[in-house]
């Protein structure tokens, strides 16, 4: 009896224990699952990103006009402001770079760049899991800006390409005439991967509107405070997965920071570092071929409605608004660069055009999809006063030898473009403001807020550039020297680098 009495009691506390568990699945199981289900419904309910077959055209236009920038482009551009003995080593030297720097984004620049990273250094430079483009398919959707549209990856993988092969040939503008074809070879894969990369991570990555999206969701449709706050402990995480500028709010539609600045300032680092031309302020060293530069000008400001409008990633009214002001903004740049030339100097000059014009596709280029076109045009000219300035008067006062005035035009103009960008976004100026996709509506406009983020990237991407390329061109001059014997510089980098004329006499 005693046994079948101590049975009772065991069954009976193994009921009752049962039943406490039972009691705490319900309490702390059920909203869990609950919360789970909350978390899952959307993405069930939600369509995938849908492929549309004209932003995938226009995509693909969009990088071939990009290319169109580079080569022939900046090629031509560049080739006619250097002397006629240089002609050819300039046009080797960007087309090097760019082949380049094709290949390593594809085995890795992508993927450092577009990807998270891990650990501290996640901010500042992703990993390799699309190294080699792995995983990327036929198929493979790449976020758009809009909810539930998408562009096939591989389109994306070659836009973003080619924004990377013409940054780094930008820089060729600063040091041209007297740097070593050899130096340029060694410098270009250095500096795409320790400049570059993590520059374009920090201001361009991010997790994309359709995770932002659906993580706000699931915060609006938890009601209980445990599935509440899990919820948004997920939209943080998702807002998380940014690059450190990105996350910091600022603004760069297609590359007043990551293009101009960057290449710019590293191209006047270069400047000083390789040093003066042979015979600089005392022999004649003008263009040899305006018709070339000019015709090179109206390349780069064909593609660059690729580069700029392309940068909207779909061909929406964005992408419109960004087109519009790529023309506005170029035209009143050239206008106030030429008549600034003309008071100052007495005379209007087609060098002062194209100049202007280069400036105002720089200035204009990060704010191109956020401003409003009178907003675009003040820029326009506001930027040919200054880099007018900054390629004349403050070349001459310190006499430094940027070639083809890649400071002056690209890291002053990128700076002018990126800081008025953070005004012209404003909606009461005209601009569209800056899309909060946890509201999906435009938020709040705070001037002193979005100029802090502007000034922000701009000093980042001048320490970053200045110092990461100052010192990538004393490790290459190291290694294999940066400049010719002075006679070989004398007789030109055409015959003593390539063993041929741009011209034969």
């Amino acid at each position: 009896m005693q046994t079948l009495s101590n049975s009772n009691n065991d069954l009976s506390q193994v009921m009752e224990k049962s039943s406490m568990k039972f009691k705490n699945w319900i309490r702390v199981g059920l909203p869990a699952l609950l919360m789970a289900i909350i978390a899952i419904a959307p993405a069930f309910a939600a369509d995938a990103p849908k492929i549309d077959k004209g932003d995938t055209t226009w995509m693909m236009t969009a990088t071939v006009l990009v290319l169109v920038m580079t080569i022939p482009g900046l090629s031509l551009f560049y080739g006619g402001l250097v002397r006629s003995k240089n002609m050819l080593s300039m046009l080797t030297q960007v087309f090097y770079t760019e082949c380049i720097v094709l290949l390593i984004w594809v085995l890795y620049g992508y993927s450092l760049t577009f990807t998270g990273g891990s650990g501290a250094t996640a901010d500042f430079i992703g990993g390799f899991s699309k190294a080699f483009l792995a995983g990327i398919a036929p198929d493979t959707p790449a976020a758009t800006f809009s909810v539930g549209v998408a562009i096939p990856e591989g389109v994306y993988v070659m836009f973003q390409m080619t924004f990377a092969a013409i940054t780094a040939a930008l820089i060729l503008g600063s040091v041209a005439e007297r740097t070593k074809f050899s130096a340029i070879v060694l410098f270009m894969p250095l500096w795409i991967t320790f400049v570059y990369f993590p520059i374009a991570h920090m201001v361009w990555y991010w997790s994309g509107p359709d995770a932002i999206d659906a993580a706000a969701k699931v915060l609006a449709a938890a009601a209980d405070p445990k599935a509440k706050a899990a919820a948004q402990e997920a939209l943080d995480a998702v807002l998380a997965d940014g690059g450190y500028l990105y996350k910091a709010g600022a603004i760069d539609f297609a590359g007043g920071s990551v293009v101009h600045i960057n290449a710019g300032i590293a191209g006047f680092v270069g400047c000083l570092i390789v040093g003066k031309r042979v015979g600089f302020g005392k022999d004649v060293m003008a263009p040899h071929s305006l018709v070339m530069s000019m015709i090179g000008c109206c390349l780069l400001w064909f593609g660059w409605f690729g580069f700029n409008a392309g940068s909207n990633l779909e061909a929406a009214g964005s992408a419109v608004v960004a087109f519009l002001n790529t023309f506005i903004a170029t035209a009143a740049c050239a206008m106030s660069w030429m008549f600034v030339e003309w008071i100052v100097k007495g005379k209007p000059s087609m060098l002062g055009a194209i100049s202007g014009a280069v400036a105002g596709l720089v200035a204009v280029t990060p704010a191109s999809g956020y401003a409003g076109a009178m907003g675009s045009l003040v820029l326009g000219l506001v930027a040919g006063v200054v880099c007018f300035f900054f390629c004349t008067t403050v070349k001459n006062i310190f006499k430094y030898d940027d070639s083809l005035d890649v400071f002056g035009v690209h890291c002053i103009g990128g700076i002018i473009g990126a800081l008025g960008t953070g005004i012209l976004v404003n909606p009461a100026l005209g601009g569209t403001g800056i899309f909060d996709y946890t509201v999906n509506k435009v938020g709040d406009y705070d001037l002193m807020t979005q100029m802090v983020a502007q000034g922000k990237a701009v000093i980042i991407t001048l320490l970053w550039s200045g110092i990461g390329s100052a010192i990538i061109w004393k490790v290459v001059d190291i290694i294999v020297g940066l400049r010719p014997s002075i006679d070989k510089e004398r007789e030109g980098l055409d015959l003593s680098d390539h063993g041929e004329r741009a011209y034969n006499m």
